[in-house]
């Protein structure tokens, strides 16, 4: 019972047991919710229910004790408790207003901490829902940006996205080899499709660190390919599979984070 209302202030000591892990977590989204449900949203400085206080605090939990679990699955059972309430897509809506005001206040959580407003925001493009899998990707990210690898890559991601969203189409998700007709696409396909295989089970252990530190060897490749390679070319099977080629490499690093947000 005096877990259950843990962390009572900033900085405060966490409940360690798992039965005070669990009620502390479940009080302060009851509340959350609760208080959501009947429109009383904190604004500006005004926070009369301290929701701010409580979300940092199931934040805290959640990371510092190294819980696998699921925040927006979390809300959508807090947010049933209140079904009589609200309904439908009603419910949906609040679940996202939840979900939105509770990130903001890992947004500050990080900043506190000294990690940069891009590393947070380069994770949060890919919405991990389970706030310690959210942690483990900012501490890659932040390892990775310091890497002299990693201004090269982001910027090559942002050109990569910016490429795509021009040409306006999904690329395929399989790339032809037969089309692939200078020697550095030959090269950076080949990589990729090793890194890929070598990455693979990283990513599955969420090891984010280790695969962005391998994925950083790939700026060579990826450097010589722009300066050799047209992608917008006028042949459409040209260009179609330069464009999966390029969505591959840039699928690989969205795995962890999206590096195109990095500034430089």
């Amino acid at each position: 019972l005096d877990e259950q209302y843990m962390p009572r202030f900033a900085g405060d000591q966490l409940p360690q047991t798992a039965t005070g892990q669990a009620v502390a977590i479940a009080d302060k989204l009851d509340t959350i919710v609760g208080i959501f449900t009947i429109g009383q949203i904190p604004t500006g400085d005004k926070d009369p229910f301290a929701l701010r206080r409580a979300a940092l605090g199931i934040m805290r939990i959640i990371i510092e004790q190294g819980l696998p679990l699921d925040l927006l699955q979390l809300i959508h059972t807090a947010t049933e408790q209140f079904s009589g309430v609200v309904k439908g897509l009603q419910q949906e809506t609040l679940a996202e207003q939840v979900y939105e005001f509770t990130m903001d206040r890992l947004r500050a959580y990080y900043s506190d901490t000294g990690v940069a407003a891009d590393v947070f925001e380069a994770v949060l493009a890919q919405r991990p829902t389970q706030p310690y899998d959210f942690h483990r990707r900012v501490e890659a990210v932040n390892q990775f940006r310091a890497l002299p690898e990693a201004e090269s890559l982001a910027a090559a991601n942002k050109r990569i996205a910016n490429i795509i969203r021009q040409a306006d189409i999904t690329p395929a998700e399989f790339v032809q080899d037969n089309l692939l007709l200078e020697k550095s696409e030959q090269t950076l396909a080949q990589q990729i499709d090793a890194m890929a295989e070598e990455v693979s089970p990283l990513f599955e252990a969420q090891d984010y660190q280790q695969a962005l530190t391998r994925l950083a060897s790939l700026r060579e490749s990826v450097d010589t390919f722009f300066d050799d390679v047209m992608v917008m070319v006028d042949d459409e099977d040209l260009r179609n599979n330069r464009l999966a080629l390029l969505g591959r490499l840039r699928n690989l690093f969205l795995r962890v984070a999206d590096v195109s947000c990095l500034q430089s």
